[in-house]
């Protein structure tokens, strides 16, 4: 049997972030994904999403990410129910997030990337760079920035064969 979900979209709403008591943090989640065509008026509709995630990851989501903050979700499918105040059965169906993969940088439109895992990041790392598990890591991005970009147009064709081509 398999129950697997990947979802990419946009927070909807803040993160809530509570705690069991027994201290265990929880935050509670909606995004918004796309849906990959459109009505009949031409407009692209959308899915909202009720998600949770447990523990470290849960902390580092309400931490770092906000309402229109673009992430990325594995995990599976759970359907609970209880007894509401009406005294109906109440169901509720809802992503248990494994992983939440933040698809921007905080306070931004696009960008980095960083993982909320919760167990290979430390809270050293995020006091001096939070979206960066290696302060080494970006210096050959940098250094990369300051070469001579070799496909600027300087009006002649680029001689390729297709030996040279990777597909």
């Amino acid at each position: 049997m398999l129950n697997r979900v990947v979802l990419v979209g946009r927070l909807t709403r803040d993160p809530d972030l509570r705690y069991t008591p027994n201290g265990v943090a929880v935050a509670n989640f909606s995004i918004a994904v796309n849906r990959p065509f459109t009505n009949q008026q031409g407009d692209r509709e959308a899915d909202f999403i009720n998600c949770v995630v447990w523990r470290r990851p849960a902390e580092n989501l309400a931490n770092y990410m906000k309402k229109g903050s673009m992430i990325g979700v594995d995990g599976r499918v759970q359907t609970r129910n209880f007894e509401g105040q009406d005294g109906k059965r109440v169901y509720v169906t809802e992503i248990v997030a494994d992983s939440v993969q933040f698809l921007e940088t905080k306070g931004s439109q696009g960008g980095g990337q960083f993982q909320s895992d919760g167990y290979q990041n430390n809270q050293n790392q995020y006091q001096q760079n939070p979206f960066s598990s290696n302060q080494n890591q970006n210096q050959g991005f940098n250094q990369n920035q300051n070469q001579e970009d070799p496909f600027k147009n300087n009006g002649e064709p680029i001689d390729i064969s297709d030996d040279d081509l990777p597909f």
